[in-house]
């Protein structure tokens, strides 16, 4: 016998629930069908797990209902979870860089069907050229003009098709991969030394942090100035921003400089507020930071090693609060723990959505709760852990000899499952340097610059039956 209830009533209890279980639930009858298949509950889930869904409709994400995009979309950014390393084909892409070496993704995460799924990147392909490519065909689409001078930064707005350079004399450029002329160019007070686009709910930017502590906010796609602010006596090196971009987080690596934490919006609207609304957050020896996926105001810090070795975490849950007619923000420090008793310091580290923190050292992939309950540990006793890369989905570890390891994160529990090893493919120089890696949903590619002989991207791309 079928058991029915009222339609409103059952929709608020459904609401309690994961995706997982709204799924089984769906299974029951046809009435209970009806009422888990909800747009309502759907989007709800959507919006979580991409932030993009905030401003879309299913209609114009390719699906009818939001249950079957999360469904299709799910599917799709699990594919490289799926594969083996023959599901991958392998390609070079030689490039001459010159002194720095850079590359990144322009393609973005929209749903695709039937191995339709390509991986577009942008990188310098000169010292003074950038260029992008489909990497899944390993050919070139596109080539900018010369600059003058040597390039030195590039990040681009995959949502966009754009790219953002700057180059060794200050002057930063805005290009549309699909033009020849650069769409609008101004010019900064120092060098560069951070570079970051960032897709805005009052629309696109750019932020540059220089060498003599400024932080810049440009307005994308004519460059206008929109603030400058100095946050530290020397140059900023490194700047995160949250997941839905309120926050935007900034790092001097100096031992006596604390990071500083900007309202988003403060630094916008500079007609709104009469200064850029910002806090130090307590912690010195900051190495590197991140985001908790998924989540807008909480962000996992980790500390520079210092003689004797005792790498520390903290993690804050950032908060704006009004007093009388101001405007303040605060970091509210919620969870700390140390690693005094590890002979080996953490290099790298990332933070998945159920608040499991992930680093690396030399010999070890250790995982740890917000409060330092070991949770897991992959030991390579015979390998060197190189660099470590983390997303809401996978975590790829990069070795020494150039080969990868690709995890993926369990749905239901707080752990990570090993899914496969993709082999280096050739013999590296003993003078090569794997400056990155980077994946998308269908490929990961690595950057080798190999001094003296030219550079050249390394690309693995899944093999489109596996894609869908």
């Amino acid at each position: 016998m079928e058991i029915h209830l009222p339609s409103v009533p059952m929709m608020k209890i459904l609401s309690y629930l994961d995706a997982f279980s709204l799924l089984q639930v769906a299974q029951v009858n046809k009435s209970w069908n009806a009422v888990a298949s909800s747009d309502v509950l759907w989007r709800k889930f959507c919006k979580k797990r991409w932030l993009f869904c905030d401003m879309a409709n299913p209609h114009l994400l390719g699906t009818e209902t939001w249950k079957q995009f999360y469904v299709f979309r799910t599917w799709q950014e699990h594919a490289k979870s799926r594969a083996k390393p023959e599901d991958f084909t392998y390609k070079e892409i030689p490039a001459e860089y010159g002194v720095r070496a850079y590359a990144c993704y322009l393609s973005g995460c929209d749903l695709t069907r039937n191995g339709q799924a390509k991986s577009v990147i942008c990188m310098v392909t000169s010292v003074n050229r950038i260029c992008t490519w489909d990497i899944h065909e390993g050919v070139m689409t596109w080539e900018s003009p010369g600059n003058p001078v040597v390039i030195k930064w590039l990040t681009t707005l995959p949502e966009m098709h754009m790219a953002v350079t700057v180059d060794v004399e200050s002057t930063i450029k805005l290009w549309d991969c699909k033009s020849r002329e650069a769409l609008a160019t101004n010019n900064l007070f120092s060098h560069c030394q951070s570079l970051k686009a960032a897709n805005t709910n009052d629309g696109p930017i750019v932020l540059v942090g220089d060498t003599s502590g400024n932080l810049y906010v440009f307005r994308i796609p004519d460059l206008h100035l929109i603030s400058r602010v100095n946050v530290f006596p020397y140059s900023i090196d490194e700047i995160y921003c949250s997941p839905q971009k309120k926050w935007v987080f900034l790092i001097r690596k100096h031992p006596q400089i604390l990071p500083k934490v900007f309202y988003m919006n403060s630094l916008l609207r500079t007609s709104e507020f009469s200064a850029p609304v910002s806090t130090s957050l307590e912690f010195l020896f900051c190495k590197r930071a991140f985001w908790t996926p998924r989540r807008e105001d909480r962000i996992t810090l980790m500390s520079m090693s210092v003689p004797p070795i005792n790498t520390k975490f903290v993690t804050f849950d950032m908060k704006l609060e009004q007093i009388g007619m101001e405007t303040i923000v605060k970091g509210h420090l919620i969870a700390r723990f140390s690693l005094s008793d590890y002979q080996e310091s953490p290099k790298w580290m990332g933070v998945s959505d159920k608040d499991v923190i992930v680093c690396s050292t030399l010999s070890s992939l250790l995982l740890f709760n917000m409060n330092g309950l070991r949770l897991q540990t992959f030991l390579y006793s015979q390998e060197a852990i190189l660099m470590l890369r983390v997303d809401p989905v996978h975590v790829i570890v990069t070795f020494y000899d150039g080969s990868l390891e690709v995890y993926a994160w369990e749905e239901r529990t707080p752990r990570l499952r090993r899914c496969y090893r993709l082999q280096n493919r050739r013999c590296l120089p003993s003078q090569s340097v794997l400056c990155k890696t980077l994946c998308d949903d269908v490929s990961i590619i690595r950057v080798m610059t190999n001094s003296p002989a030219p550079c050249f991207l390394m690309a693995y791309t899944l093999k489109s039956d596996l894609e869908n």
